[in-house]
């Protein structure tokens, strides 16, 4: 599928590499659409991008389906999704306290909460989109999902970890189921990339995630975009996951 033929639906896409996304999209020729969990965010980007934004919880059935109608109907169709959304609640599954000696296990809400986002909220995306393709009669379209280098296991990330290892097997799973759909499925594993969130680390945190790093610097969101613009754009590209990381292993 050539860029400028998309027409893409971007999860989380008032900020970050989201946004980023949803720019290059658009200046590529496409036509996008965004949606985010924050209204203020989805306000103030689809104003400044000139967009059509929605606000949308990933995790909750109706929220996705009344998205996907709603973007499908701005676009004329959407042929690409682009599953970005996603949080992060971290914490060790066992924590002493250094004074008392008292055990905490990690919270089943912060669980929870990320498997909704993170898991679940891709599930219930791209339920909704290749249904979309399949009774709009789409018969050349794209997903891709975004997983993260902490699918290999990331110590205090066992939430976020398990998701982003989902998302990737699940790739895997819904290439295979889609293909006769005309449905392609790519992923994205991205190592630390510059973002609001990252960016407001301490500086010294923010060394120490950078000293493993052979490349030694933080990714930008452009470099994860071109990974984007390269699985819409391979029409022979499917069930796999690229590697976007600075050569960093966990």
């Amino acid at each position: 599928m050539k860029i400028e033929a998309a027409r893409a639906l971007v999860t989380g896409g008032a900020q970050g590499m989201g946004r980023c996304f949803v720019e290059r999209f658009k200046e590529a020729g496409a036509r996008v659409a965004f949606c985010d969990v924050n209204a203020d965010g989805v306000k103030a980007t689809a104003a400044e991008l000139g967009v059509p934004g929605f606000v949308c919880d990933v995790s909750d059935e109706e929220s996705v389906s009344a998205l996907v109608r709603d973007a499908s109907e701005a676009l004329g169709g959407i042929n690409v999704l682009v599953n970005n959304a996603g949080i992060t609640r971290d914490g060790l599954l066992l924590k002493q306290d250094r004074t008392t000696g008292e055990m905490q296990g990690f919270s089943l809400a912060k669980w929870n909460q990320v498997l909704a986002v993170n898991l679940t909220g891709p599930f219930l995306c791209t339920r909704a989109f290749a249904m979309q393709c399949v009774e709009r009669g789409i018969e050349d379209a794209c997903i891709v999902n975004m997983s993260s280098i902490s699918k290999a296991g990331n110590m205090g990330q066992g939430n976020y970890s398990a998701t982003k290892a989902g998302i990737a097997s699940d790739t895997v799973v819904w290439a295979k189921e889609l293909a006769k759909f005309g449905i392609r499925v790519g992923a994205i594993a991205p190592g630390f990339i510059r973002t609001p969130m990252v960016e407001a680390m301490r500086d010294d945190v923010l060394q120490k995630v950078i000293a493993p790093v052979p490349l030694k610097r933080l990714g930008e969101p452009d470099e994860i975009w071109e990974a984007v613009r390269f699985i819409v754009g391979c029409g022979y590209f499917t069930g796999r996951t690229v590697e976007v990381d600075g050569g960093l292993r966990l």
